[in-house]
């Protein structure tokens, strides 16, 4: 039974894109500034799949014999956010980016945001996640009062402490938001932002929710569903589509768990399709400039990485990618405009084979497509042939 994996490490680019300039990126490289920030980082298993032959990759190790086949993929959609990534990853190319609030929030989408809550909002800015419940946390337990807060990506973030606002409340919120932030103003997803803690002690809980968009027209995997094929996501892969294109939804908590759940997912046999993204290489190291967080997250996943391969029986295929860059050693702390990664191995696949540069995320939509004789996808090139080694 044919079966692919695809598994994304979210925020690992590997240089930036031609257009980065138009966002401020020039010189990013989140995989290669890593590497630089932090010598002892030592990804062997990652390298034995071919990840040091790919331009961008500095301070990785070439292979002499490559496992896996190679290359990167170049985003088309203007953007740099998750949502955009993923959506493009699954075949949907935009041709304008989603509204972002360098600002905040104008008067108009605070007071509906206020009525709907039925209260007053704190911050309205944009603003790193663990900075502000720092700066705003106290005024809130007194109040009350959700705080409100963007950043550079396309994203209206609600945080409030668990004891203050029940989880249940905040997704509340997060929906009406949702529903609000629509037209101009439809952001890429509302994030729920639940933290814990006292004064001077918070920290965000593993309780995040995201309330995205939903897709403007069918992805490959609604595709791939409508053909009988089951899906399975793993991590915030159900959020970011809504629930569509998706058969069975494993939230997890950690990157660990995220891994380990994909374990579990491949040794069950019984499903066509498995995405997992694992989140805290951008939430927990990219955002917060921490290059040596970072590189252990790198060295976890690298370590877990042979169990992974052990699973892709003969038939099977494992793609790993990203879907944008969040270098952590760049001024600022938000996502980079970079090339991602593309790694894939199976048994059935004749190794060592240089993918290229890939033009458009949306290969990997095509490449679903042409695994599973699907309908020929409209956007992209597919870029594996069983056992021939040939890549478009």
């Amino acid at each position: 039974m044919k079966r692919m994996t695809i598994i994304i490490l979210d925020s690992v680019g590997c240089g930036a894109a031609p257009d980065a300039a138009l966002y401020g990126d020039e010189g990013c490289n989140t995989l290669a500034h890593i590497a630089e920030a932090v010598p002892d980082l030592k990804l062997p298993n990652l390298a034995e799949l071919g990840l040091g032959h790919i331009p961008g990759t500095a301070g990785i190790p070439l292979s002499r014999n490559p496992a896996g086949n190679y290359g990167r993929m170049q985003e088309q959609s203007p953007g740099k956010d998750t949502t955009t990534g993923h959506w493009e990853l699954a075949g949907i190319r935009l041709t304008r980016p989603f509204p972002v609030y360098p600002d905040g929030f104008p008067p108009e989408i605070v007071s509906l945001l206020e009525q709907a809550f039925n209260r007053s909002i704190l911050g309205n800015i944009p603003a790193s996640g663990t900075e502000i419940i720092n700066q705003l946390g106290d005024e809130h337990v007194r109040t009350g009062f959700p705080i409100v807060y963007t950043s550079a990506d396309s994203v209206l973030q609600i945080a409030a402490h668990e004891s203050v606002i029940p989880l249940e409340q905040l997704y509340l919120y997060c929906r009406l938001a949702r529903e609000i932030m629509q037209g101009e103003h439809a952001v890429g997803r509302i994030i729920a932002r639940p933290f814990s803690g006292s004064s001077g002690l918070y920290q965000r809980t593993v309780n995040r929710h995201d309330f995205s968009l939903e897709p403007p027209e069918p992805t490959i995997l609604d595709c791939a569903v409508q053909s009988g094929l089951t899906v399975t996501g793993i991590g915030k892969i159900n959020d970011i589509y809504t629930g569509r294109g998706v058969t069975r939804a494993i939230p997890t908590k950690s990157n660990q768990d995220g891994i380990e759940q994909t374990i579990a997912a491949m040794r069950e046999s019984s499903d066509d399709i498995i995405m997992t993204n694992l989140v805290d290489f951008d939430m927990l190291y990219g955002h917060r400039n921490d290059p040596r967080g970072y590189a252990d997250a790198l060295m976890q996943f690298d370590h877990f990485l042979p169990d992974l391969l052990k699973e892709t029986s003969s038939e099977d295929l494992m793609i790993i990618t990203a879907d944008h860059g969040c270098d952590p050693t760049f001024p600022g702390t938000d996502h980079t405009r970079e090339y991602v990664p593309l790694l894939t191995y199976s048994p059935a696949q004749q190794p060592g084979q240089n993918l290229g540069t890939r033009a458009c995320f949306c290969d990997l939509a095509a490449t679903i497509a042409d695994y599973f004789e699907l309908k020929p996808w409209p956007r992209g090139a597919g870029f594996y042939q069983k056992g021939t080694g040939k890549h478009p």
